[in-house]
């Protein structure tokens, strides 16, 4: 693997973190929407790191920032599927710890994109 920049950041790190929560999670959901919300929650949860890098890759500001808001956007989209999620009770009641985790996690990973978004020059 390639030794680059984006590794040492905190944020990258703990979105990589948060990626095998919401696959966790999902492995619980109805084998009816692996092609539906399943999908979508994981791929909306690779794309915050995914961005994290592209987004440290990039030679000015101008790109660092639009990628990284595109990783808080990402968030924004997990957090409305989890919700639709709740709607169709397809969380185990034994997950609600599970939940406030990630709900707690999406949170922090919005707070360190915005604040990383702010001081990038």
């Amino acid at each position: 693997m390639l030794n680059l920049s984006h590794k040492s950041l905190e944020v990258w790190k703990k979105s990589v973190t948060f990626v095998t929560m919401i696959y966790d999670l999902t492995e619980e959901f109805p084998k009816s929407e692996i092609y539906g919300i399943t999908s979508q929650l994981r791929r909306a949860s690779v794309s915050v790191p995914s961005n994290i890098a592209e987004g440290a890759s990039r030679n000015t500001a101008k790109d660092r920032k639009r990628f990284f808001e595109i990783a808080r956007s990402s968030l924004v989209e997990i957090d409305t599927q989890l919700e639709i999620s709740k709607m169709l009770n397809y969380f185990n009641p034994e997950t609600n710890l599970t939940i406030s985790q990630i709900e707690k996690m999406m949170n922090s990973l919005f707070a360190m994109l915005t604040r990383l978004k702010e001081k990038t020059e």
